[in-house]
């Protein structure tokens, strides 16, 4: 058996679970909104979230050629690895990260945070880095441009653009009469979360695809001279196209519940003007190469159409526990990939792989039945929320956290 090659097959397929992972943990960041404010029924948003998913995957690039350039530094100027990195061992970097990102989504998935995939990703991938090249082998330039800078500007721009948008619908539309306005703002709602859904696919199918792009450069199948000149192969795309997109359509309840019911009650003018602030933000960051955090954008958009509704109650709680768990992401994504890299480097190449994917899938399938206690699906998703609803082993009735 080419040990090299199941190790790169492994981590192919790592990735495309991630991908999966991400689809469900950020369905809420399009349709929350839309299910809170009964604009479109539960399994029809996360249908039409599916699609539009896998359209948008097709639309740039732009934010995969950043994940192959400005995470880890794994090549010279040359495009070669860097001096006394082996391709197995680049590789094994770039599989532990995903195993750190992917136990994290599922943990705050289980938890019913709308934490980042995106900070998961590379907070893995960061950490497995470190513990492998030391200091030198993160791109601390790019990573601190384009991730962690946007990570925390996104959520105040958001909250701020809808803010002022809420403001000025409530303005505009003020003489309409009340069910009017109800009707035609949830028609309003379909097409901004669309809009939304479109602009989650240009960006987190990327990161996937950056980083399966990546691990066949460090296996020596691609270059990025070469994926700059003729862009990713079409089966990189289509795959991840299709992982977003089943998980999108799986619905990640628990974090649909939280965005739609936890944070503010919402009416259909803040549904629509918080789909459409988080829509102009993440195609803009997807056109300049961002990987900006799409929970970040649609949870500062759901806070500012409560701060622009007069009367709105806004559960500043909640949102203080999601900011914590923003916070400790980065880091606890990669304290798990730098443990997953120890793992692996510890044992023979494949032994090595075959434990820590062994880990992953013992704790997938942990966390998916611990899920099951307090189940939330798609009939139970809008109930009303309760005052001490604050995770998803809590000991209230409640269907979650």
């Amino acid at each position: 058996m080419d040990v090299e090659l199941f190790i790169l097959g492994l981590t192919v397929l790592t990735a495309l679970a991630f991908d999966f992972t991400n689809g469900f943990h950020d369905t809420g960041n399009a349709m929350a909104t839309s299910i809170a404010t009964g604009a479109l029924r539960p399994k029809v948003a996360v249908g039409l979230s599916a699609v539009l998913n896998l359209v948008g995957a097709f639309l740039s690039v732009e934010v995969a050629l950043t994940i192959t350039k400005d995470v880890l530094t794994i090549q010279g100027d040359d495009g070669s690895l860097v001096a006394g990195l082996s391709s197995e061992t680049a590789v094994m970097i770039i599989f532990a990260g995903l195993v750190g990102g992917i136990l994290w989504n599922l943990t705050t998935w289980l938890l019913g945070l709308p934490s980042s995939s995106s900070h998961a990703l590379f907070g893995g991938l960061i950490g497995s880095g470190i513990v492998a090249l030391g200091m030198s082998g993160v791109n601390w330039a790019g990573v601190t441009a384009k991730i962690i800078l946007p990570a925390f500007l996104a959520p105040v721009i958001a909250c701020v653009v809808a803010a002022v948008g809420t403001r000025l619908v409530y303005l505009i539309t003020s003489s309409v009469a009340a069910a009017r306005k109800e009707q035609g703002f949830r028609w309003g709602q379909i097409g901004t979360a669309s809009l939304v859904s479109l602009a989650h696919g240009t960006g987190d199918a990327q990161k996937t695809m950056g980083v399966i792009a990546l691990a066949l450069i460090a296996h020596g199948t691609l270059t990025t001279t070469g994926i700059e000149q003729n862009g990713l192969p079409v089966w990189i795309i289509v795959t991840c196209a299709l992982a977003i997109a089943a998980g999108t359509y799986l619905g990640g309840w628990r974090i649909i519940r939280t965005l739609g019911k936890g944070l503010v009650e919402l009416e259909s003018p803040q549904g629509m003007a918080a789909e459409a602030s988080s829509a102009a933000i993440i195609l803009t960051s997807s056109h300049f190469g961002m990987a900006l955090s799409t929970t970040h954008v649609a949870t500062g958009s759901i806070l500012g159409t409560g701060v622009g509704r007069k009367g709105a109650s806004v559960r500043w709680r909640v949102a203080g526990r999601m900011a914590v768990a923003w916070l400790i992401t980065l880091p606890a994504a990669a304290f798990v990939g730098a443990v997953c890299f120890l793992i692996a480097n510890a044992l023979p190449h494949l032994a090595g792989g075959l434990v820590v994917f062994g880990i992953l899938v013992t704790g997938a399938v942990w966390m998916w039945l611990r899920s099951r206690r307090q189940a939330v699906t798609a009939s139970n998703v809008n109930e009303e929320w309760a005052s001490d609803e604050v995770a998803a082993d809590s000991p209230t009735p409640s269907p979650v956290a």
